[in-house]
């Protein structure tokens, strides 16, 4: 097998994935996680510090998308509508890859505490993005915070539809599942009234 396979970050996070949910997070060495993917140690430690990373990985670059549509939105746009752009701009990003990996994902995050809490931690740093964008497009800060959280969990919702075994095996285009759990929130906060 040559050493510097171009799919190495992605056949590790499958692999790491697929031993958290087999043995548990705790239970599951770099090594093994090395094996798996027909990798070594050495080459898991190019992609990744530890295993923890494994669930953030592509963090950064989600957050940066999200940003950059937000930027990108029509000068007039609302929060909302340049959020949905954001959305837009990370969802043409995902690939087949990713909505495979979703289930794996999920499965391994329930599973343990840890990875739960550093999940949390990664919608964090996606709505701080998210709020950064919409504040360099002066949009006051808590109107920035609220919109950038709904943003985040119009994501998430989208991402759980797209990727979720039980539903249509072409679920369609994840961004259009965003902006509907967009709209659906927007609704559902215009009835908190």
């Amino acid at each position: 097998m040559p050493r510097w396979k171009p799919d190495a970050q992605q056949r590790l996070v499958v692999a790491a994935l697929q031993l958290f949910v087999e043995q548990g997070f705790d239970d599951t060495t770099v090594t093994q996680i090395a094996e798996r993917a027909g990798l070594t140690r050495s080459t898991f430690h190019r992609h990744f510090t530890e295993k923890r990373e494994i669930l953030t990985a592509g963090q950064a670059t989600l957050s940066r998308l999200m940003a950059e549509g937000i930027a990108a939105a029509p000068a007039g746009a609302t929060p909302l509508t340049a959020v949905a752009s954001g959305l837009e701009r990370a969802s043409s990003e995902m690939t087949s890859f990713n909505r495979e990996l979703g289930p794996l994902l999920h499965a391994a995050i329930e599973a343990n505490e840890e990875l739960r809490e550093r999940n949390a931690l990664k919608s964090v740093g996606m709505a701080a993005a998210m709020a950064g964008a919409l504040g360099e497009r002066g949009v006051a800060e808590t109107t920035a915070r609220v919109a950038a959280e709904l943003g985040v969990l119009a994501f998430g919702i989208g991402f759980t539809r797209w990727t979720d075994p039980a539903r249509d095996p072409e679920p369609g285009d994840l961004a259009a599942l965003a902006r509907t759990a967009l709209d659906e929130l927007r609704t559902a906060v215009s009835e908190l009234h």
